[in-house]
Protein backbone atom coordinates (compact mmCIF):
# COMPACT_ATOMS: atom_id res chain seq x y z
CA UNK A 1 0.00 0.00 0.00
CA UNK A 2 2.80 2.42 0.85
CA UNK A 3 4.44 1.84 -2.53
CA UNK A 4 1.14 2.48 -4.27
CA UNK A 5 0.47 5.70 -2.34
CA UNK A 6 4.03 6.90 -2.94
CA UNK A 7 3.64 6.29 -6.67
CA UNK A 8 0.28 8.06 -6.66
CA UNK A 9 1.77 11.05 -4.84
CA UNK A 10 4.70 11.17 -7.28
CA UNK A 11 2.30 11.26 -10.23
CA UNK A 12 0.35 14.10 -8.64
CA UNK A 13 3.52 15.95 -7.63
CA UNK A 14 5.08 16.05 -11.09
CA UNK A 15 1.85 16.61 -13.00
CA UNK A 16 0.89 19.45 -10.66
CA UNK A 17 4.39 20.93 -10.98
CA UNK A 18 3.93 21.05 -14.75
CA UNK A 19 0.70 23.02 -14.24
CA UNK A 20 1.90 25.29 -11.43
CA UNK A 21 5.13 26.31 -13.17
CA UNK A 22 2.95 27.72 -15.95
CA UNK A 23 1.05 29.78 -13.38
CA UNK A 24 4.38 30.90 -11.94
CA UNK A 25 5.61 31.94 -15.39
CA UNK A 26 2.43 33.93 -16.06
CA UNK A 27 2.74 35.59 -12.65
CA UNK A 28 6.29 36.57 -13.50
CA UNK A 29 5.25 37.85 -16.94
CA UNK A 30 2.60 40.17 -15.55
CA UNK A 31 4.48 41.39 -12.46
CA UNK A 32 8.20 41.47 -13.33
CA UNK A 33 8.11 45.06 -14.61
CA UNK A 34 7.08 46.45 -11.21
CA UNK A 35 8.26 43.58 -8.98
CA UNK A 36 12.02 43.21 -9.59
CA UNK A 37 12.50 41.06 -6.48
CA UNK A 38 9.86 38.60 -7.75
CA UNK A 39 7.84 38.79 -4.52
CA UNK A 40 4.63 37.73 -6.26
CA UNK A 41 6.27 34.68 -7.83
CA UNK A 42 7.80 33.74 -4.48
CA UNK A 43 4.46 34.11 -2.67
CA UNK A 44 2.88 31.76 -5.19
CA UNK A 45 5.81 29.34 -4.82
CA UNK A 46 5.25 29.27 -1.06
CA UNK A 47 1.60 28.33 -1.57
CA UNK A 48 2.56 25.77 -4.22
CA UNK A 49 5.21 24.09 -2.07
CA UNK A 50 3.21 24.07 1.16
CA UNK A 51 -0.03 22.78 -0.39
CA UNK A 52 1.46 19.29 -0.78
CA UNK A 53 1.27 18.91 2.99
CA UNK A 54 -2.30 20.17 3.03
CA UNK A 55 -3.63 17.49 0.71
CA UNK A 56 -2.81 14.73 3.21
CA UNK A 57 -4.65 15.15 6.56
CA UNK A 58 -2.22 12.73 8.24
CA UNK A 59 0.74 15.07 7.74
CA UNK A 60 0.78 17.55 10.61
CA UNK A 61 3.13 20.55 10.60
CA UNK A 62 3.71 22.72 13.68
CA UNK A 63 5.54 26.02 13.29
CA UNK A 64 6.96 27.75 16.36
CA UNK A 65 8.70 31.11 16.62
CA UNK A 66 7.75 32.36 13.14
CA UNK A 67 7.33 35.82 14.65
CA UNK A 68 11.14 35.92 15.02
CA UNK A 69 11.33 36.62 11.27
CA UNK A 70 10.33 40.28 10.99
CA UNK A 71 8.84 41.18 7.59
CA UNK A 72 10.70 44.52 7.48
CA UNK A 73 14.16 43.05 8.16
CA UNK A 74 16.72 41.16 6.08
CA UNK A 75 18.36 37.94 7.23
CA UNK A 76 20.48 34.97 6.32
CA UNK A 77 18.06 32.12 7.08
CA UNK A 78 19.53 28.68 7.73
CA UNK A 79 17.95 25.30 8.47
CA UNK A 80 19.13 21.77 9.16
CA UNK A 81 18.55 19.40 6.25
CA UNK A 82 16.94 16.01 6.91
CA UNK A 83 15.28 15.32 3.54
CA UNK A 84 14.04 16.85 0.28
CA UNK A 85 10.76 17.58 2.06
CA UNK A 86 12.57 20.33 4.00
CA UNK A 87 12.27 22.59 0.94
CA UNK A 88 8.48 22.37 1.03
CA UNK A 89 8.49 22.80 4.81
CA UNK A 90 10.49 26.04 4.54
CA UNK A 91 8.07 27.36 1.92
CA UNK A 92 5.39 26.87 4.59
CA UNK A 93 6.93 29.74 6.55
CA UNK A 94 5.54 32.09 3.88
CA UNK A 95 8.53 34.40 4.24
CA UNK A 96 10.39 36.23 1.48
CA UNK A 97 13.85 34.92 0.55
CA UNK A 98 16.09 33.65 -2.23
CA UNK A 99 17.21 30.04 -2.11
CA UNK A 100 20.82 29.01 -2.58
CA UNK A 101 20.54 25.74 -4.49
CA UNK A 102 22.99 23.31 -6.01
CA UNK A 103 23.06 22.98 -9.79
CA UNK A 104 21.44 19.52 -9.83
CA UNK A 105 18.18 20.94 -8.43
CA UNK A 106 18.17 23.63 -11.11
CA UNK A 107 18.25 20.87 -13.73
CA UNK A 108 15.05 19.22 -12.43
CA UNK A 109 12.20 19.99 -14.88
CA UNK A 110 9.55 22.40 -13.54
CA UNK A 111 11.31 22.78 -10.15
CA UNK A 112 14.47 24.24 -11.64
CA UNK A 113 12.45 26.41 -14.03
CA UNK A 114 10.52 27.87 -11.12
CA UNK A 115 13.75 28.57 -9.25
CA UNK A 116 14.97 30.52 -12.28
CA UNK A 117 11.71 32.50 -12.34
CA UNK A 118 12.26 33.30 -8.65
CA UNK A 119 15.84 34.39 -9.38
CA UNK A 120 17.15 31.93 -6.80
CA UNK A 121 20.92 31.54 -6.55
CA UNK A 122 22.76 28.73 -8.35
CA UNK A 123 25.78 26.95 -6.87
CA UNK A 124 28.02 24.42 -8.58
CA UNK A 125 29.42 22.36 -5.73
CA UNK A 126 33.24 22.22 -5.65
CA UNK A 127 33.59 24.95 -8.32
CA UNK A 128 35.46 27.87 -6.74
CA UNK A 129 34.40 30.32 -9.46
CA UNK A 130 30.76 29.36 -8.91
CA UNK A 131 31.17 29.74 -5.14
CA UNK A 132 32.61 33.25 -5.58
CA UNK A 133 29.78 34.18 -7.97
CA UNK A 134 27.22 32.78 -5.54
CA UNK A 135 28.64 34.82 -2.66
CA UNK A 136 28.66 37.99 -4.78
CA UNK A 137 25.07 37.40 -5.92
CA UNK A 138 23.93 36.79 -2.35
CA UNK A 139 25.65 39.94 -1.13
CA UNK A 140 23.81 41.81 -3.86
CA UNK A 141 20.42 40.46 -2.77
CA UNK A 142 21.12 41.17 0.89
CA UNK A 143 22.07 44.76 0.06
CA UNK A 144 18.73 45.03 -1.75
CA UNK A 145 16.99 43.97 1.48
CA UNK A 146 16.21 40.48 0.21
CA UNK A 147 16.88 37.60 2.62
CA UNK A 148 18.85 34.47 1.68
CA UNK A 149 17.87 30.90 2.61
CA UNK A 150 20.23 27.91 2.64
CA UNK A 151 21.11 24.61 4.30
CA UNK A 152 24.57 25.13 5.88
CA UNK A 153 25.22 21.38 6.08
CA UNK A 154 25.43 21.44 2.28
CA UNK A 155 23.65 18.11 1.84
CA UNK A 156 20.97 15.96 3.47
CA UNK A 157 21.74 14.22 6.74
CA UNK A 158 22.41 10.49 6.59
CA UNK A 159 20.95 9.83 10.06
CA UNK A 160 18.64 12.75 10.85
CA UNK A 161 21.20 14.45 13.09
CA UNK A 162 22.70 17.87 12.38
CA UNK A 163 25.94 17.53 10.44
CA UNK A 164 28.91 19.98 10.43
CA UNK A 165 28.17 23.40 8.94
CA UNK A 166 29.95 25.15 6.12
CA UNK A 167 31.12 28.72 6.55
CA UNK A 168 29.33 30.56 3.70
CA UNK A 169 26.12 31.55 5.49
CA UNK A 170 28.00 33.11 8.38
CA UNK A 171 30.51 34.87 6.15
CA UNK A 172 27.63 36.40 4.19
CA UNK A 173 25.92 37.59 7.36
CA UNK A 174 29.11 39.24 8.60
CA UNK A 175 29.96 40.81 5.24
CA UNK A 176 26.52 42.41 4.98
CA UNK A 177 25.86 43.10 8.67
CA UNK A 178 22.65 41.08 8.89
CA UNK A 179 21.44 38.64 11.52
CA UNK A 180 21.31 34.87 11.08
CA UNK A 181 17.97 33.16 11.75
CA UNK A 182 18.41 29.46 12.69
CA UNK A 183 15.50 27.15 11.80
CA UNK A 184 15.34 23.66 13.31
CA UNK A 185 13.32 21.01 11.46
CA UNK A 186 12.46 17.58 12.83
CA UNK A 187 10.38 14.77 11.37
CA UNK A 188 11.18 15.03 7.67
CA UNK A 189 13.95 12.43 7.88
CA UNK A 190 11.40 9.72 8.66
CA UNK A 191 8.98 11.16 6.11
CA UNK A 192 11.45 10.72 3.25
CA UNK A 193 14.92 9.42 4.21
CA UNK A 194 17.86 10.11 1.94
CA UNK A 195 18.03 7.51 -0.83
CA UNK A 196 14.42 6.40 -0.35
CA UNK A 197 11.60 6.84 -2.87
CA UNK A 198 8.81 5.86 -0.46
CA UNK A 199 6.94 8.36 1.69
CA UNK A 200 5.54 7.87 5.17
CA UNK A 201 1.97 9.15 5.02
CA UNK A 202 1.38 9.70 8.74
CA UNK A 203 3.88 12.04 10.37
CA UNK A 204 4.10 15.07 12.65
CA UNK A 205 6.78 17.53 11.53
CA UNK A 206 7.97 20.28 13.85
CA UNK A 207 9.67 23.51 12.80
CA UNK A 208 11.14 25.91 15.34
CA UNK A 209 12.41 29.34 14.30
CA UNK A 210 14.99 30.59 16.79
CA UNK A 211 15.65 34.26 17.63
CA UNK A 212 18.03 36.20 15.36
CA UNK A 213 21.74 35.82 16.05
CA UNK A 214 23.72 39.07 15.83
CA UNK A 215 27.15 38.94 14.17
CA UNK A 216 28.70 41.66 16.36
CA UNK A 217 29.63 39.54 19.43
CA UNK A 218 31.76 37.24 17.27
CA UNK A 219 34.25 40.00 16.32
CA UNK A 220 34.43 39.05 12.65
CA UNK A 221 34.99 35.33 13.26
CA UNK A 222 32.56 33.44 11.04
CA UNK A 223 33.98 30.18 12.41
CA UNK A 224 33.08 31.11 15.99
CA UNK A 225 29.59 32.13 14.90
CA UNK A 226 29.18 28.92 12.91
CA UNK A 227 30.13 26.81 15.93
CA UNK A 228 27.86 28.72 18.32
CA UNK A 229 24.82 28.62 16.03
CA UNK A 230 25.25 24.92 15.27
CA UNK A 231 25.51 24.10 18.98
CA UNK A 232 22.32 26.06 19.60
CA UNK A 233 20.49 24.18 16.84
CA UNK A 234 21.75 20.78 18.05
CA UNK A 235 20.55 21.58 21.57
CA UNK A 236 17.18 22.80 20.28
CA UNK A 237 16.70 19.65 18.20
CA UNK A 238 17.37 17.49 21.26
CA UNK A 239 14.90 19.54 23.33
CA UNK A 240 12.22 19.26 20.63
CA UNK A 241 12.57 15.50 20.59
CA UNK A 242 12.13 15.37 24.36
CA UNK A 243 9.00 17.54 24.39
CA UNK A 244 5.37 16.74 23.77
CA UNK A 245 4.53 18.70 20.62
CA UNK A 246 2.03 21.51 21.02
CA UNK A 247 -0.80 21.97 18.56
CA UNK A 248 0.12 25.10 16.62
CA UNK A 249 -1.55 26.60 13.58
CA UNK A 250 0.40 26.75 10.30
CA UNK A 251 2.30 29.93 9.57
CA UNK A 252 0.29 32.77 8.06
CA UNK A 253 1.38 34.94 5.15
CA UNK A 254 2.90 38.19 6.36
Amino acid sequence: MNKFLSALFAIYFFSSCAFFVCISALTCLFTAAFDPRRRAVHAFSCWWGYHYFQINPFWKLSYEGVENIKPDKTYVLIANHQSLADILVVYGLHKRFKWISKESIYKVPFIGWNMALNQDVLLRRGDMKSIREMMDTCRGWLKKDCSIMLFPEGTRSEDGEIQPFRDGAFRLAMDCGVDVIPIVIDGTFDLLPKGSSQLIFKKHIRIKVLPPVDCAPFNGSSGAMRTAVREQMVQTLAEMRNQTPKKIEPAKVV
